[in-house]
């Protein structure tokens, strides 16, 4: 076997605590900001989901290299893996910087087309927020193809000192910026700044260790591989579509949340952030399955590829619903850090359960099971049913639910739910019918 229960623990535990910071800063964020009230904790949620998009966009990249970096791996092909590394740092910082810049230009513009209809004080939080945010993408591209890069030769132990480091900034950063200084949004958005940078420079030195299997080199950052970076972009670009309109998705579908009123904008941010803790250990095998799957793919063995596919399935299953019922039972507590009105916390309440139960039933096939199948190149299927079932299940039954039947925000959640079965129902065919096994990248 190419991965023993060893080596898969050495490759999944350090991305389980690094997502585990990640989720304990969001849920800190927006503890923190709720003090400066639900203006503010609703301006942060609803650029949250502008930002998550870019960051999806970023991720997606970073995620194209990987699994070029870990395919190359597993054919024993150290220089093109070194080569496709130095070409997916170049290419990442390009795209983020011209992402910031059409960010900063066009900021209000972005926000009045998604949010247009919020107070003027949610949105006085929101351009803030954003602008700030913006001037962080190009360090946070750097970060993640530098950790993509550390992933795939299996030494996350890296990702998660340097993700500890950066997650003990933003939250010291938070708790000055909101109680000792009292600035707000500012006060939330400058230590995100700061700690990217910071985290991002660290990263970048690292890649250059030739001690490591696979690193970069100063004259391939340079160089522009034409070929090289197709190979990239032909994962990327299905894979940043698809993520990247699920995620242009959500903020769509949080502009009619934002129609339903202040208080139920504060639930659908802090139930959103929340939920983070039931699907924490699956966000972890999201990364891990990458590199395991890409690099069985590129030693061609697809028996052992479908193998470790079913195995980190069931393990997302079994621990997501053990996390998911234990948040349940802690909500009562989880819920007094916040400070929230009746009404939004009421239904903050509901809106967890309702996640946490169609987290165990579908998240794994839903997420799980198609970044196995990206790793194997079979991008493009991925793409076509996350963009359909974005379109039908995700905005239309949104649109159905929450304001044609009235249901608001409990509507909305529905159908994310009806999006993840279609989600799940397509890619579990996919994996048994075995069409996934007639791509090849390298």
């Amino acid at each position: 076997m190419m991965f023993t229960n060893k080596s898969l623990k050495k490759l999944i535990w350090p991305l389980i605590i690094e997502q585990v910071l990640i989720m304990a800063v969001g849920v800190a964020d927006t503890m923190m900001i709720s003090y400066a009230g639900e203006a503010a904790i609703s301006g942060v949620g609803l650029v949250d989901m502008v930002n998550n998009l870019i960051i999806t966009i970023l991720a997606a990249v970073a995620a194209g290299g990987a699994i070029i970096v870990s395919q190359y791996i597993g054919s024993k092909d150290n220089k093109n893996a070194n080569y496709a590394s130095s070409q997916l740092l170049t290419l990442t910082f390009i795209i983020s910087l011209v992402i910031m810049i059409l960010c900063l230009i066009f900021h209000r513009s972005l926000l009045n087309i998604f949010f247009g209809s919020i107070d003027s004080e949610v949105m006085k939080a929101s351009v803030i927020y954003f602008l700030i945010s913006a001037l962080s993408f190009p360090f946070l591209g750097i970060y993640n193809s530098s950790s993509a890069l550390f992933r795939s030769i299996e030494k996350t132990k890296v990702t998660m000192y340097v993700s500890l480091l950066m997650n003990l900034i933003n939250v010291a950063g938070n708790y000055i910026g909101v109680f000792v200084l009292n600035a707000g949004v500012a006060g939330v958005a400058v230590p995100t700044l700061i700690s990217r940078i910071i985290a991002a420079v660290i990263m970048f030195y690292l890649s250059f260790d030739h001690k490591n299997q696979v690193y970069v080199k100063v004259k391939e950052i340079f160089a522009w591989n034409s070929q090289m970076i197709k190979r990239i972009l032909h994962i990327a670009i299905p894979n940043g579509i698809e993520n990247g309109l699920f995620t242009l998705g959500r903020v769509l579908v949080t502009s009619i949340v934002a129609l339903f009123g202040t208080s139920q904008i504060a639930a659908n941010s802090v139930a959103g952030s929340v939920d983070q803790i039931a699907v924490v250990v699956v966000n972890a095998i999201n990364l891990g399955i990458v590199t395991v799957v890409g690099q069985c793919i590129g030693a061609g063995d697809y028996k052992q590829a479908s193998y470790y596919i079913k195995k980190l399935m069931k393990i997302s299953y079994i621990v997501t619903g053990i996390i998911g019922g234990l948040v349940i039972i802690g909500l009562p507590c989880i819920l007094n850090l916040y400070t929230l009105s009746n009404e939004a916390r009421n239904l903050t309440y509901i809106l967890i359960i309702m996640h946490n139960v169609m987290a165990f039933a579908l998240h794994p096939t839903a997420f799980v099971l198609p970044n196995g199948l990206r790793a194997s190149g079979d991008v493009k299927y991925s793409m076509y049913v996350g963009i359909g079932s974005m379109i039908v299940f995700r905005l239309g039954a949104a649109y159905l639910f929450g304001i044609v039947f009235n249901l608001g925000i409990i509507g909305v959640w529905i159908a994310m739910g009806t999006d993840w079965l279609c989600r799940s129902v397509f890619f579990v065919i996919r994996l048994i019918n075995g069409k996934w096994k007639q791509f090849k990248i390298i």
